[in-house]
């Protein structure tokens, strides 16, 4: 014997009529019956493709209300959702990067620039060892570093 169980416990609905749950029938039902009242009272001025197209269009608000859901959000629960979030709360975003490396080690960047009077091939090995030692040490470490390069250089 074999008993179904669903992966995403959440995901569980209780069948009541015909497979469906009871919001699911609820909303058929009134589908139904505004397909029907719909074709009784349109069809005397349209003709019958033109009524079957409506009564498709009329009955469609309803099966997604009773059908659709996303994220776990009923059908109407995402539209006010969506009418929040574009209408009546908008925020506009904006992406500002932010160089974390940078801001930490800013004041010992900016504070001790690289010697201009250097060779420019020492300038270049001055500048990848000092960057080389920034990366792993510590702000303090990195100020006596930078203090010992200049010197090792003459400045």
């Amino acid at each position: 014997m074999e008993v179904k169980i669903n992966r995403e416990i959440r995901a569980y609905t209780e069948s009541m009529f015909f497979g469906l749950s009871l919001r699911q029938f609820f909303f058929s039902i009134c589908a139904c019956g505004v397909a029907v009242a719909l074709y009784f009272i349109i069809r005397p001025y349209f003709g019958m493709e033109t009524v079957s197209w409506m009564c498709i269009v009329s009955v469609a608000p309803f099966a997604a209300m009773g059908f659709i859901s996303y994220h776990g959000m009923t059908a109407e629960q995402f539209v006010w959702a969506w009418i929040k979030s574009e209408f009546l709360m908008p925020k506009r975003l904006i992406f500002q990067p932010v160089n974390i490396y940078y801001e930490a080690l800013k004041g010992v960047i900016e504070n001790k620039r690289l010697p201009r009077n250097l060779p420019r091939g020492k300038r270049r090995s001055f500048g990848a060892d000092l960057f080389s030692r920034l990366r792993g040490t510590a702000q303090s470490a990195v100020c006596d570093d930078v203090k010992e390069e200049m010197k090792r250089h003459g400045h």
